[in-house]
C-alpha cells in the first residue's frame, strides 16, 4: 500500500525525499537495511531524493528551546544568514550559526522544497538511531516556530512518515512514538 501510494503521488508530479540515518563503518560495503529499502523504492519513481543523513554532519542540538533566560529555538534572530545555505530564508537554528560547517541546512532545504517526506532508521535499544535523534532535535526551530512563537508551520501541507528496522526489540513503539512526534511538528 505504502509502495502504491507514493508510486501515485509520483506520477502526479510530488516531490519526495527520503531521509536514510542508519549507518556502517566507513570501510564496510554493506548498506543498511533501511537504505536498501529506500534505494529499492527510490529506483522505481520519478521524483524522488535520497539523502543519507549519516554522512552529513549534523551538530547536536544546543537546546535553546530550554534556557534559563527563556526560548531562543527558531526566533527571527536566529536566521542563518547564508543565501547558499538557506536560499529560503526559512532556517532559523543557532546550532547552524554556531557551527560554521553544519549540515543540517542539506536536510532543511529539502524538507522545505518537497511534498512528501520519509525518515528511514534502524531501532536500537528500543528507540530509533542517534543520527535520526540528532536529525530530530535539530529541527525543533520548524516545531518552535509554529507552537511556540505563533508564526506560520512551514510543513503544514507536506505529508511524512517514518520506516524503522532493525534486530532490536520495541519496533512497533518506536514506529508509533515517532509518528506522534512527526505530528507536534505540523506535519
Amino acid at each position: 500500500r505504502f509502495f502504491n501510494y507514493l508510486k501515485k503521488k509520483d506520477s502526479e508530479g510530488s516531490k519526495i525525499i527520503f531521509l536514510t540515518t542508519s549507518n556502517r563503518w566507513v570501510g564496510d560495503k554493506e548498506l543498511p537495511k533501511s537504505s536498501m529499502l529506500a534505494n529499492e523504492i527510490r529506483n522505481k519513481l520519478t521524483n524522488c531524493e535520497i539523502i543519507d543523513v549519516s554522512k552529513l554532519k549534523i551538530f547536536p542540538c544546543e537546546g535553546n528551546v530550554s534556557l534559563n533566560g527563556g526560548n531562543n529555538c527558531g526566533i527571527k534572530a536566529a536566521l542563518l544568514k547564508n543565501d547558499k545555505k538557506n536560499p529560503h530564508k526559512i532556517i532559523r537554528c543557532w546550532a547552524s550559526i554556531n557551527n560554521p560547517t553544519d549540515e543540517m541546512y542539506v536536510v532543511a532545504n529539502k524538507i522545505y522544497e518537497s511534498n512528501i517526506i520519509v525518515f528511514f532508521g534502524s531501532v536500537r535499544w528500543g528507540k530509533m538511531n542517534s543520527i535520526y535523534t540528532t536529525l530530530i532535535e535539530r529541527l525543533t526551530w520548524l516545531e518552535n516556530r509554529h507552537t511556540s512563537l505563533g508564526e506560520s508551520n512551514l510543513i503544514k501541507d507536506k505529508e511524512v512518515g517514518v520506516i524503522a528496522m532493525g534486530h532490536n526489540w520495541n519496533g512497533q513503539n518506536v514506529v508509533e512514538l515517532e509518528k506522534e512526534v512527526l505530528k507536534y511538528f505540523g506535519f
